[in-house]
């Protein structure tokens, strides 16, 4: 009983953490000017928040499927690093119970090769968490860029009359 009570109290707060913070960003929105510290704290908490901020919704399920990848492949190469390992010590224990058709060496040998994927699959997770933070905070600091389309550099030939001299005229409008 109080398992379930502990558990719902934590859904609970979850819940009304993600309704906050999503009802700020909402007010948030309609500013034309983000602050970036703003929009890095989002995505440190929930990852792809800080995107939706700056109103980049299209990167939230790049953002996602990255994270979830590099979970899932964690996982994966944990548990079978973990088999690999305990049927390595348990025949070392004189304990031939497993149904694996390996050696001793071919065990040490994928041992070492789903601990050394389990780690790169936590570095990859960890990376691309960080790249979300950092990806929302660039993207806060340029949301009032002006990008304007009518970027122009005009070369015309002059003459000056009063001189008695032909020129070139650069002109460039931004």
């Amino acid at each position: 009983m109080k398992q379930s009570t502990n558990s719902l109290f934590v859904i609970k707060y979850i819940l009304i953490s993600l309704f906050l913070i999503l009802t700020e960003t909402c007010k948030a929105q309609e500013s034309l000017v983000k602050i970036p510290k703003q929009a890095g704290i989002y995505s440190a908490i929930i990852p792809g928040a800080g995107q939706v901020y700056t109103k980049k919704y299209w990167k939230v399920p790049i953002i996602y499927a990255g994270l979830i990848t590099s979970a899932y492949y964690f996982k994966e190469n944990h548990d079978l690093y973990n088999l690999y390992k305990e049927t390595y010590l348990n025949r070392i224990d004189d304990n031939n119970t497993d149904n694996l058709d390996y050696s001793n060496t071919d065990l040490i040998t994928l041992t070492d090769f789903y601990r050394r994927n389990r780690e790169v699959s936590a570095l990859l997770f960890t990376l691309t968490y960080i790249l979300n933070i950092v990806d929302a905070s660039v993207s806060a600091h340029l949301f009032d860029y002006d990008v304007t389309e009518d970027i122009s550099l005009h070369f015309q030939p002059i003459y000056m009359a009063k001189e008695n001299a032909n020129g070139l005229s650069l002109s460039i409008k931004l």
